[in-house]
């Protein structure tokens, strides 16, 4: 009676041991990056974010034309300023330099904003793509592979290709 105890408890363990084998994770991994550059929608999103950061450029050059103006002219005249018209004019440039700081500052994040507005809905799709091939061929994880830097990775867990075709990208 024993001896059929313990046998059982093996084949058992054998059986727990076989599913385990079973749900190992398939990892596969996607230059998620690149499909989002290859989307037909990034070429008007990124010429949106160029118009809209080209205002602000334009802003920023004229501040700096008015600033490289007011220096010269500083400098062209600071022998012959008196002391309370050279702090002026000191603060005067100090105070343009920091308003330039600041909008190049505020235009950055501006840019950065307007970037991720345009770029979500595509990020979505090709996210929404890679889930559902994934999902299609049996992987539990994708990696970014624009992140991550892969020392091995065999050919057959890319999945870019079958996510061009799930996007109908070339």
């Amino acid at each position: 009676m024993k001896r059929v105890f313990k046998v059982a408890i093996v084949a058992v363990c054998m059986l727990i041991v076989g599913n385990f084998a079973k749900a190992q994770s398939k990892i596969g991994y996607v230059n998620f990056d690149e499909l989002v550059r290859l989307m037909p929608e990034f070429k008007t999103a990124q010429t949106a974010v160029d118009a809209y950061q080209k205002q602000f450029i334009d802003q920023l050059t004229v501040m700096n034309t008015e600033y490289q103006a007011k220096g010269k002219d500083y400098q062209a005249n600071q022998a012959t300023m008196t002391d309370a018209v050279r702090t002026a004019k000191q603060t005067e440039l100090a105070d343009i330099q920091k308003r330039m700081q600041d909008y190049q500052t505020t235009a950055q994040q501006s840019v950065e904003a307007k970037t991720n507005e345009l770029l979500k809905p595509i990020t979505d799709k090709v996210k929404e793509a890679v889930t559902a091939v994934a999902k299609e061929k049996g992987y539990n994880y994708v990696y970014n592979s624009a992140q991550t830097q892969f020392i091995v990775a065999p050919e057959t867990d890319d999945i870019e290709a079958a996510v061009k075709v799930k996007l109908a990208l070339k």
